[in-house]
């Protein structure tokens, strides 16, 4: 018997944006001083330390909901069920609605909710809520299904993440290039199989860590308004990364039962393909073998980062056989990891 990924589903923009769409941007330091270094070698160094060369946006008319909304209805097709069977719908995100040109944040009904109107469920026994937990989201989403079904509360779970970072961006700050829009979806259910979720960990940094990644200002201090936007530490969301992920997932290759070698696949969050090829390499040095960097997917190179979105929507390309030469084959182990705004952190290993 175990809990298992039955059905998967994605929403990736059509909207492509290029590393050159920002060349014209005036770029600010946090201090309010202006960067005058060339946007061109501003880029390519961008480039050079997150992988990143384009990113996904959501259509104008789209908002979060909307393509959480996708993600889901695609994700039950897949699984084929009847959407009146789902017990909790649980929706990750960070933002919630931004309209396109706007930065207000719209949460209120929660945006789990919008989904189960969007997907016509009539069963008032279909408790929808949302998630607020940084990058983790989706995955926490997903932990938090496993424990619905393992204690009898629910036999059937669709956890989503979705959100449009793009609309949440200081356009005068360097890190506006690392973020996407983007959503991915999962139905979980018990089976009689062997396998799905071996084991998990989570855990929530809150002290001088809080404030890595926050809501602030525009880097252009003469703006007068009260906006608000993405903000990061970068070199401390590196550090905390690199030193706290890879033994959190090792806590939970341990607690498996499995060996480093039984493992896959390792789908980490899009952050940036610097930081994550660090914790594969770190990761493996905890067990005093090579790091392959082929069993790990890098889709921020063209995707940008989407934050809850990132490691559902490479699970559903690699289940559909749509991402490079990347597969998933009966019995294979496959690690889940993130961090993010908290600062939290989560693993899981699951057997496919």
């Amino acid at each position: 018997m175990g809990i298992k990924i039955i059905g998967s589903g994605s929403c990736i923009p059509e909207v492509i944006l290029e590393n050159s769409t920002f060349i014209k941007n005036s770029f600010y330091n946090s201090d309010g001083t202006k960067i005058e270094s060339p946007n061109s070698e501003i880029i390519e160094k961008f480039k050079k330390i997150t992988g990143i060369r384009e990113r996904k946006y959501a259509n104008k008319d789209l908002n979060t909901s909307d393509l959480g909304f996708i993600a889901a209805k695609n994700a039950i097709e897949n699984a084929n069920i009847d959407p009146e069977t789902i017990d909790y719908i649980i929706f990750a995100h960070n933002f919630g609605n931004v309209k396109y040109n706007s930065n207000r944040v719209d949460v209120f009904p929660g945006l789990a909710v919008r989904v189960k109107n969007l997907l016509k469920i009539q069963n008032p026994k279909c408790v929808a809520y949302d998630i607020l937990f940084g990058c983790p989201g989706w995955l926490e989403a997903v932990i938090q299904a496993k424990s619905f079904i393992k204690s009898g509360m629910a036999k059937r779970c669709l956890a989503i993440g979705a959100d449009t970072l793009s609309r949440a961006i200081d356009e005068y700050d360097r890190d506006a290039m690392i973020y996407a829009d983007g959503a991915g979806a999962t139905i979980l259910e018990e089976s009689d199989e062997k396998g799905g979720i071996l084991s998990h960990k989570t855990e929530s940094y809150t002290n001088d860590e809080l404030y890595y990644l926050f809501y602030g200002k525009s880097n252009n201090q003469s703006l007068n308004n009260n906006s608000r936007y993405i903000k990061m530490n970068g070199r401390k969301v590196y550090e905390f990364a690199l030193k706290n992920v890879p033994s959190a997932i090792k806590m939970c290759i341990d607690e498996a039962g499995v060996k480093i070698s039984d493992v896959k696949k390792i789908l980490l969050h899009q952050a940036n393909a610097k930081m994550d090829t660090a914790m594969g390499k770190r990761l493996y040095e905890l067990y005093d073998l090579e790091f392959d960097e082929d069993i790990m997917p890098l889709t921020v190179k063209y995707f940008g980062n989407s934050s809850v979105a990132t490691i559902p929507t490479m699970l559903d390309l690699i289940r559909r056989k749509k991402l490079d030469n990347h597969v998933f084959n009966s019995g294979d182990i496959i690690i889940f990891a993130s961090v993010g705004a908290g600062m939290h952190i989560n693993a899981m290993v699951y057997q496919y």
